[in-house]
């Protein structure tokens, strides 16, 4: 049996809880050290999962032999752990989005390759059963070319929530807002559905959130360089929170879509998953019937695990495997890439008034 691929994690924040115990039901993973750039942090962090704390990144990869890091830093903050980390000789797993620049990624994506090292992004829905059914449909020719991709994400933040910690609502610290912190899910299921990306234009707004200085509204029309339309609409307006949904119609008539987050949305280290995601729209040819069985097992199945770590530990688990057969993670740093330079066209597009070139 080859060795347990050994783990830091990066950033001893809400999130990162949730990344050290899903690392810890993953088989054939070992959770050993976390680094913090606060030493106390990371020391309490440590004591709780019994593990070491370090204060430099490149001592821990080092001397705790670290196969993967988990960057769980904040999004504008992502850029110079992960370097170090991948510096140091470690593959690393950075939590979404991959940055809130493209510059930044850029940079991340360029140490990956000097120091012959894998780099992906954290998007656990893609892990969704109901995700990944999408997928195979598309693959096997279930509903033709996919010619209109949608996404709706109505969701709510309230003012305790941006007060929870000092970063939050802020262009310096958080990078955006809607766009940048609970869109990039979607996002990246848009991409992965529709592939890339031609043309976007976008508008942004803060509709009902005088506290913070960014966004909790966005709207977008998108053109795929393979001919097919797509629609964005995120939203951090709608009390309590309604539903994130990514809807796929195809050239035969037929669509396909799921509901990746329903009811009051999941704030990490704040709130747990209260609706399974479920298929929500399928009218693939002789499959009509099979909508209200897909959402039965996916919901019988949710009842049996914790939704907040489980789909971590998938995607991780992938990591391992990747790190293993030595082939890139299926999320990749270039996914995450996409998705920065999507958010970035609809601010652009803003900007200027006028569509983007991607």
């Amino acid at each position: 049996m080859p060795d347990p691929i050994r783990i830091a994690v990066i950033g001893p924040g809400k999130v990162a809880h949730l990344h050290a115990k899903a690392v810890l039901q993953t088989p054939d993973t070992e959770l050993v050290a976390v680094y913090g750039r606060t030493y106390q942090k990371a020391e309490d962090f440590a004591n709780q999962y019994g593990i070491q704390a370090y204060s430099d990144i490149y001592d821990m990869v080092n001397r705790e032999n670290v196969d993967l890091c988990l960057v769980c830093t904040t999004h504008p903050a992502h850029r110079e752990p992960t370097i170090a980390a991948l510096d140091a000789g470690s593959h690393v797993l950075v939590e979404k989005p991959l940055a809130s620049s493209l510059e930044d990624c850029d940079a991340m994506i360029e140490a990956a390759k000097r120091n012959g090292r894998y780099l992906g992004t954290i998007s656990q829905r893609r892990f969704y059963e109901p995700s990944q059914r999408i997928r195979r449909a598309i693959d096997e020719g279930k509903i033709g070319k996919p010619v209109l991709g949608t996404i709706q994400m109505l969701g709510w933040r309230d003012e305790a929530y941006y007060k929870s910690d000092a970063w939050r609502g802020t262009w310096d610290q958080e990078g955006g807002g809607v766009l940048v912190n609970q869109s990039p899910h979607q996002l990246d299921l848009l991409l992965w559905y529709m592939g890339e990306i031609d043309e976007v234009y976008g508008v942004w707004r803060n509709l009902n959130h005088p506290y913070i200085d960014v966004d909790d509204t966005a709207l977008a029309i998108i053109k795929f360089k393979n001919g097919a339309l797509g629609n964005v609409i995120v939203s951090n307006s709608q009390k309590p929170g309604i539903f994130g949904k990514v809807h796929v119609h195809g050239e035969n008539g037929a669509s396909v879509g799921v509901q990746t987050d329903g009811g009051a949305l999941f704030i990490a280290g704040m709130s747990s998953i209260t609706d399974p995601p479920v298929n929500d729209l399928w009218t693939v040819p002789g499959e009509e019937n099979q909508l209200a069985k897909f959402v039965e097992v996916d919901t019988e199945f949710f009842k049996t695990i914790d939704a907040t770590v489980y789909y971590f530990g998938l995607q991780i688990a992938e990591f391992r495997d990747a790190i293993r057969e030595n082939r890139p993670p299926v999320v990749t740093g270039e996914d995450g890439r996409n998705v920065v330079a999507l958010f970035q066209a609809i601010y652009e597009s803003t900007r200027t008034g006028m569509p983007v070139k991607l």
